[in-house]
């Protein structure tokens, strides 16, 4: 079964570029490509789309007010392709449930696999993104994805095993690479994340990543 995407971009250079490059993988079906939020959230609530790829500046309604309806209304899952001067919209899309946060540079393959990732329950976080979330929220300086991420919370609550989980998080890691890297199963990684999730009122790993780095909720 193909995963069904939905394309809004307001640039028809960027919105069809995507339609054609999402064509050459046989795992897609491209639904359809529309300009506005509005347009969006109208598909969605009419057709069964497994993921929408949103822009977040577009005119009539943007992607971050389009993630918030997505989400309230339909079982779409939302991913965000951005651009580097979009930083001031993440923690809005992160709350309002995006699925992902990605950068529209990125080639074929990663925005292929970022899809494909949000389809299957995952959520993802660009390494670069977390470190202008962490810029623009006032937080420690970047630091490279193989280095320790700097903690912004009191940890106390925590089992030490929630902790390790939660910088991998913050690392960008999936279930997957967290379990072979603690040498745990991936449920027992989703236990774990589960945890953490009630101790801290947060709905998904992405709010996880930003609430490690940041120490905001939201």
């Amino acid at each position: 079964m193909k995963i069904k995407v939905l394309i809004a971009d307001d640039n028809s250079f960027i919105r069809e570029g995507m339609r054609i490059i999402l064509n050459t993988f046989d795992e897609f079906e491209v639904l359809g490509a529309v300009e506005n939020g509005k347009e969006a959230v109208d598909y969605c609530q009419a057709n069964e789309v497994d993921v929408a790829i949103l822009d977040v500046r577009m005119p009539v309604m943007n992607g971050v007010e389009a993630t918030r309806l997505i989400v309230e209304q339909t079982a779409t899952k939302p991913l965000i392709l951005t651009t580097f001067d979009d930083d001031e919209f993440i923690v809005e899309a992160v709350r309002f449930g995006a699925k992902g946060y990605l950068l529209k540079n990125n080639d074929p393959e990663r925005i292929r696999d970022a899809i494909r990732s949000v389809y299957y329950g995952n959520n993802v976080l660009q390494d670069v993104i977390a470190e202008k979330l962490r810029s623009s929220l006032g937080s420690q300086p970047a630091v490279s994805s193989d280095a320790e991420p700097q903690c912004a919370i009191d940890l106390s609550p925590f089992t030490e095993r929630e902790a390790e989980i939660m910088s991998l998080i913050a690392k960008g890691r999936s279930n997957k690479e967290i379990s072979k890297e603690l040498f745990i199963s991936e449920g027992t990684t989703a236990n774990y994340i589960t945890s953490i999730l009630n101790k801290t009122a947060l709905e998904h790993r992405t709010q996880i990543a930003i609430y490690y780095l940041t120490g905001k909720i939201s």
